[in-house]
């Protein structure tokens, strides 16, 4: 499961941001994760509140808002909101879509005291 990893990651950023801001304590963070990220939302929050303990981000709520993919047609150019990678483009029905929103895991905000 790596989102744990992620989970350590997002912390070490959080400390260091904590150092050079000069803030004490995270009440909420918030992250962006895109469908195709392969990062799995449930498995995040759940490794959430372990891995913050002992941190500036202990008790801080987590906020996960999943914006919906976007694709590009190789056909038509169309730019269009995308639910599978493979899906055909919703405009002329042909397959090749370029995936070029959804794969991100980003901190979006992050709200201190």
């Amino acid at each position: 499961m790596h989102e744990i990893s992620l989970c350590e990651n997002l912390r070490e950023l959080i400390e260091d941001q904590a150092a050079t801001q000069n803030f004490r304590q995270v009440t909420c963070i918030w992250l962006e994760v895109g469908p195709f990220s392969c990062v799995e939302p449930d498995a995040l929050r759940f490794g959430f509140d372990a891995v913050m303990r002992g941190s500036v981000a202990e008790g801080a709520e987590l906020q996960i808002d999943t914006p919906p993919g976007r694709g590009t047609c190789a056909a038509c150019g169309a730019s269009v909101e995308v639910t599978d990678r493979f899906a055909a483009c919703p405009e002329c029905g042909l397959p090749g879509l370029q995936i070029i929103g959804g794969n991100a895991l980003r901190l979006a905000r992050i709200e201190v005291v």
